[in-house]
């Protein structure tokens, strides 16, 4: 598999999200829309030094940012409202049907790229591969709920919003400070209507540092970066590294070995992005 720019890019963006499962859990105490909502608002500075601290950089048309926070705000919202009314485990799994949208869907939303059976097997590997990494193998018991609904709403925003950015009239890369300053603002205004207030520590206030910075901030410039540059549908299949990334780190955060699921889970999604990417 040759690894392009746009690849790397997409991967670097994976590795930062990768990291934001732990540090959920060393901040788990705190509501998900202020950890949402504070850590896209430092997240936003990471444009500043992007646009050399030109804050006319944040200037796109109004159609623009109304996508940008359909896809920053939009997904964590209802990404929260899954994990609030299904099991997190299920939950997740339905959101992660994302990159498999971005496959599927990328003849239809994106640049038009014609889809082959090549790209719907691999999204198939794929997608099984992020079960395995999420579930660990275990079988789940599926009672209706509607936090389902809300998961499958998370996923196709995320998959519609990284295709639709193709569509809208170019805009740089730093103007998603923007976009995740008025997503932060949204989160924080459902914070104040939907949750109790709660006091930060000297040790949370580093943790959200280190979210807004990464998997909240720099990951997404990133991400935007490679969709100018590559393959959204490339980049649909490597993204099923990231629930294993974060899975793998969780188990040696803990100080525990992988088991089977795991690895298997990690034939899969290689496997996928190998067929995926591979010259027809």
């Amino acid at each position: 598999m040759r690894l392009s720019l746009a690849n790397g890019l997409a991967l670097s963006a994976m590795a930062l999200w990768v990291s934001l499962a732990a540090l959920g859990v060393a901040l788990q105490h705190i509501p998900p829309f202020l950890l949402t909502g504070m850590a896209l608002l430092i997240g936003s500075l990471v444009s500043l030094p992007l646009a050399g601290f030109d804050w006319r950089v944040w200037r796109v048309p109004l159609r623009t940012l109304a996508l940008g926070v359909y896809g920053l705000f939009g997904y964590h919202f209802l990404l929260f409202m899954a994990l609030r009314d299904a099991p997190p485990v299920q939950a997740n799994l339905v959101n992660y049907l994302w990159p498999v949208g971005m496959v599927v869907l990328g003849p239809v939303l994106g640049s038009g790229t014609p889809l082959s059976l090549k790209h719907v097997v691999a999204a198939g590997m794929g997608f099984a591969g992020a079960a395995l990494a999420i579930t660990g193998g275990q079988s789940l018991a599926w009672v209706p709920r509607w936090g389902y609904l809300w998961a499958l709403g998370a996923a196709a925003v995320w998959s519609s919003y990284s295709l639709w950015t193709q569509k809208v009239p170019a805009f740089p890369t730093a103007a998603l400070g923007l976009f995740g300053f008025a997503s932060g603002l949204l989160a924080l205004l459902c914070h104040a209507a939907l949750e109790a207030p709660i006091a930060l520590s000297a040790q949370d206030a580093g943790y959200l540092v280190a979210m807004g910075l990464g998997p909240l901030g720099a990951a997404f410039y990133l991400w935007d970066a490679a969709l100018k540059r590559g393959d959204a549908r490339q980049i649909g299949l490597l993204s099923f590294i990231t629930p294993l990334g974060s899975t793998c780190l969780l188990l040696w955060v803990r100080g525990e070995t992988p088991d089977l699921w795991v690895l298997l889970s990690a034939v899969l999604i290689v496997g996928a992005a190998w067929v995926g990417t591979r010259p027809t």
